[in-house]
């Protein structure tokens, strides 16, 4: 067996390392631009949405809930002669939310703190996570502003506004058929 003499060369440029950028409370080293180079726009573009993720995600909260923003998840639909809007607002109480009415919108808006204290043997935690949001859903022209209900329960805000049925214009549509088509 032949002996292999291993040497090694000073290299000529010292590669710098990538700058550290603090994402979830810990340093991690940022990507370094030439592994972009080369890849396909769809690539390109899964590999930026995972960065984002990435640098986005605090505590387990989704990217919604960062940094003061919240966005409650509405329903807008129509049921017997009523606009019904479903709000979900887990954990705040009628006092946190204000709901207002204009001639052409409904306006939905609040803010939300939670606080969460554990005790445990050796350390003590203590999160606090703050976030405002504000919805607004256009009306329906004719809608009775006058006739509105709101009620909160078990976390979700209901809101019912009568507006005018709307005439439904349907029309029957005869279906010909061809013969001798060729395929």
């Amino acid at each position: 067996m032949e002996d292999v003499k291993v040497s090694k060369q000073p290299s000529v440029a010292k590669a710098e390392a990538a700058p550290l950028s603090r994402v979830e409370g810990i340093f991690t080293q940022t990507a370094p631009l030439g592994r972009w180079l080369g890849m396909s726009p769809f690539a390109l573009m899964r590999e930026f949405t995972n960065e984002m993720d990435r640098a986005f995600r605090t505590t387990g909260l989704p990217a919604s809930e960062v940094a003061g923003m919240w966005s409650p998840t509405v329903d807008v639909r129509q049921c017997d002669g009523d606009l019904v809007v479903t709000a979900e607002v887990p954990g705040l109480k009628k006092e946190e939310i204000k709901v207002e009415l204009s001639e052409d919108a409904l306006v939905i808006e609040g803010e939300r703190k939670r606080e969460h204290k554990e005790d445990h043997e050796g350390y003590h935690r203590f999160e606090r996570n703050y976030g405002k949001f504000y919805r607004s859903i256009p009306l329906p022209e004719g809608a009775k502003t006058d006739q509105v209900k709101a009620e909160l329960q078990d976390g979700v805000l209901k809101v019912s506004i009568p507006v005018p049925q709307a005439e439904k214009k349907v029309r029957q549509i005869p279906i010909e058929t061809r013969s001798g088509a060729k395929a």
